[in-house]
């Protein structure tokens, strides 16, 4: 009897189901509650301090096509397949992409405030739906010239089930994941710009006639790795006299070297802006007007930082040398800045024209 009783009682298969089916919905709410009152909201970024200009950098960020070169997701999956839409920098632009490894997503520029900002809208296809974020950039500039500070971030809201999902399948952190990728990234931007910048082509142009003319100009004498850091305030003071006399340029500012000592490493250099006639100036005064005569000269053009003017001049000399053509012995040589810094910010765009006055040119060889 004791054995039946024992039998008797023993749980039903239905209602142990029934047991474990409250034990689960206790779970799930459980979860739900945990999963819905936890902050969804984020905003993830990383800085860089860059030594390069704001344009410089912002009119790499601001076109999409350029994302391929230095996009840590590239890495990622080689595989990648880029979808371009017809604009693609500006407001307005956008591109998609598709990987089985990064998902499916795209990305359309919102607003731009040029060399300062960037808002987009990025979106990522999941099996949960859609899911949009913000995505910004901002490009501030430092007390130290030509260095950025680069700020790139992504805010947004999980949704419910996003959080669930990253809080139950995926094994990493999602804020430490994308702080990764977005330091990847600008790491690969600060190589890609400041290589950028160090881009540089010479090309010896020939021998050609220069006009001469009028210019103001003030003089200097200097060690010859001085020139560049004496040559801005020198531009300046001539540009300002020019101003305050209402002064018309008729051409681009140029450097004259009136005599050069390689042995001790001096020089004695102008700087000098163009005008269309002769100007007199009072007595004592640090710019005056000279006039240059008409002379033939080798031409050389270096398109790339001021670096690089030693190349450009070894080009131009071995030219020279081939060509046997004779440096003139009185003339002397100068540099004409066909590009002003100010308002061409990548230095590997600067074109400097070289000119080395010479005198009875001869046929060039082939």
């Amino acid at each position: 009897m004791i054995i039946l009783a024992a039998v008797t009682n023993k749980p039903k298969p239905m209602k142990l189901l029934k047991y474990l089916f409250f034990l689960l919905l206790i779970i799930l709410v459980g979860g739900a509650i945990y999963f819905g009152t936890k902050d969804g909201s984020f905003d993830i970024s990383k800085t860089k301090m860059i030594e390069a200009p704001s344009e410089v950098i912002y009119n790499n960020v601001k076109d999409f096509k350029n994302w391929e070169t230095w996009g840590p997701w590239m890495d990622d999956d080689p595989d990648l397949e880029i979808n371009y839409a017809e604009k693609t920098e500006g407001e307005g632009a956008s591109y998609s992409w598709k990987s089985e490894i990064v998902g499916d997503g795209s990305m359309k520029t919102l607003k731009v405030i040029p060399h300062k900002e960037i808002d987009q809208e990025i979106v990522f296809n999941t099996p949960m739906g859609d899911s949009k974020s913000e995505v910004y950039w901002r490009f501030n500039d430092t007390e130290t010239p030509g260095q950025t500070e680069v700020v790139w971030g992504m805010r947004g809201e999980q949704s419910f089930m996003e959080k669930v999902f990253m809080g139950l399948f995926s094994d990493e952190d999602f804020e430490s994941t994308l702080g990764a990728m977005y330091d990847e990234g600008l790491t690969k931007l600060d190589s890609v710009v400041v290589q950028s910048m160090n881009n540089y082509t010479v090309s010896v142009d020939g021998v050609t006639q220069y006009g001469g003319g009028y210019y103001m100009f003030n003089t200097t004498s200097s060690k010859i790795s001085e020139i560049g850091e004496k040559m801005g305030p020198m531009m300046g003071q001539v540009a300002g006299f020019m101003a305050q006399n209402n002064l018309q340029s008729a051409g681009m500012p140029f450097t004259i070297y009136n005599e050069i000592d390689q042995a001790n490493g001096t020089v004695i250099f102008s700087a000098a802006i163009p005008v269309k006639e002769k100007v007199i100036t009072a007595e004592g005064t640090p710019v005056l007007c000279g006039f240059m005569d008409p002379v033939t000269t080798l031409k050389t053009t270096l398109k790339g930082k001021y670096d690089f003017l030693p190349k450009a001049y070894e080009a131009a000399q071995e030219y020279i040398q081939k060509n046997n053509l004779t440096p003139h012995p009185s003339a002397n040589m100068f540099e004409v800045y066909a590009t002003d810094p100010g308002e061409v910010p990548n230095p590997s765009n600067w074109v400097t024209e070289i000119y080395i006055p010479i005198v009875t040119p001869v046929e060039p060889q082939q």
